[in-house]
């Protein structure tokens, strides 16, 4: 390993290259596909962008598969050599985030010259969750514990993510037309995006039994504001979160390629990659788990100096428009800035979330995006996850030499 210049020590490591499969609403297109064989074409695909690179290791965030290590059964599965061993973390939705963190940090340490990280999830393949009874039985059950059952008095400790979501919008006062009308701005940016090309530099097609996917499957031409507000809540009676104005469940896997601020990429010169600064991961009151982001990048950012303001671009996950509004108006992001900034080709309200993976895919977008960004503009991934954590994660774009 060649010894790093003093200007280099001085740089963080780089994100330069991205990809993910087309998102798939769970039990669509891809719900034949095991998740292993999601993934396994996204780190294939990395590995043809950017060839020669002496890989350290595959880092992967997961959320619901069935154990195991994922990363190591989808790097054999795409071709990545035996002694490339593999990782595989779990931090429920924030996971594809932090291992991509993961990465750069162990880049950052001198782990390593080059990584792939990302995330993968298959809803509609996940195994059946059950527990064994005092009668040798087994009790199943929809979704693990994330925290205690009761932290209060009043409110249930390890709520169900729509509850929580209906819980952060009322308090932030985010009224159900602001949700209304972020998820038809998701839907339509997506649409418009996926007509112009945005996605096709980052798309992997993955085989299926019933034909290959190319596409995400999730956006709706047909929605408008006529139709959203028709639609009745989903959580609490009475309440501003519903159907229409939360994600739905996906499929898919996005992974990129992270690399030590000393590593050469030369087939990729002039393109813009992504600097790692930093990033913060934080928990909060796991009944108000949506607040998550918020907090993580509120710390990130005052640590570097910056304001919300000041970001060019967002990659914030979608759960729900109301979580989203309300970490936002936490934040200090008036309307005028989110449309400049968040999400602006769209977001998992129109593309879907594939827990796990969500995360990955805000990188890989945020890196699209920074092919037409300024040199050293600064740019924000973060996410909430269930348990009550928040990931925030900031870069800068560089231009590749």
């Amino acid at each position: 390993m060649r010894a790093p210049s003093r200007e280099q020590a001085a740089r963080g490591p780089l994100v330069v290259a991205g990809r993910r499969t087309p998102l798939a609403r769970s039990g669509t297109e891809l719900a034949d596909v095991p998740v292993h064989r999601l993934l396994a074409p996204v780190l294939a695909a990395l590995r043809a962008d950017v060839p020669g690179l002496p890989l350290a290791d595959v880092v992967v965030g997961n959320a619901v598969a069935g154990g195991g290590n994922l990363a190591r059964l989808a790097a054999l599965e795409a071709g990545i050599p035996e002694p490339v061993p593999g990782l595989t973390i779990d931090r429920q939705c924030g996971s594809g985030l932090d291992a991509i963190v993961l990465a750069c940090r162990l880049a950052q340490a001198g782990g390593g010259e080059a990584f792939l990280a990302g995330g993968a999830e298959s809803i509609s393949t996940a195994p059946v969750r059950g527990r064994r009874t005092a009668d040798g039985g087994v009790e199943f059950y929809r979704r693990a514990q994330h925290a205690p059952a009761r932290l209060g008095e009043s409110e249930p400790g390890d709520p169900d993510m729509g509850w929580a979501a209906e819980t952060v919008s009322r308090e932030a006062g985010v009224s159900r037309e602001r949700q209304d009308a972020l998820a038809l701005r998701s839907h339509r940016r997506a649409l418009a995006a996926a007509a112009g090309g945005a996605f096709d530099g980052e798309l992997v097609p993955v085989p299926a039994p019933t034909g290959t996917v190319t596409a995400d499957n999730g956006p709706r031409a047909r929605l408008d504001a006529r139709l959203l507000a028709r639609f009745p809540a989903a959580f609490v009676d009475g309440g501003t979160v519903t159907a229409g104005n939360s994600c739905f469940d996906a499929d898919g896997a996005a992974a990129v390629v992270v690399i030590a601020p000393h590593a050469e990429c030369p087939g990729l010169a002039g393109l813009a990659a992504l600097e790692f600064r930093g990033a913060a991961t934080v928990g909060v009151d796991p009944r108000r788990l949506g607040l998550g982001a918020a907090v993580a990048a509120e710390r990130l950012l005052r640590e570097h100096g910056l304001v919300a303001s000041e970001l060019a671009a967002i990659e914030f996950n979608e759960a729900f428009a109301g979580q989203v509004l309300a970490c936002t108006d936490r934040l200090g992001l008036d309307d005028a800035a989110l449309d400049a900034v968040l999400n602006t080709e769209g977001g998992a309200l129109a593309l879907g979330h594939a827990y796990g993976a969500s995360g990955a895919v805000s990188v890989v977008r945020l890196l699209a995006r920074a092919q037409l960004l300024p040199e050293g503009a600064p740019c924000l991934a973060m996410i909430s996850s269930a348990g009550g954590i928040g990931t925030a994660a900031l870069f800068e774009t560089r231009r590749l030499p």
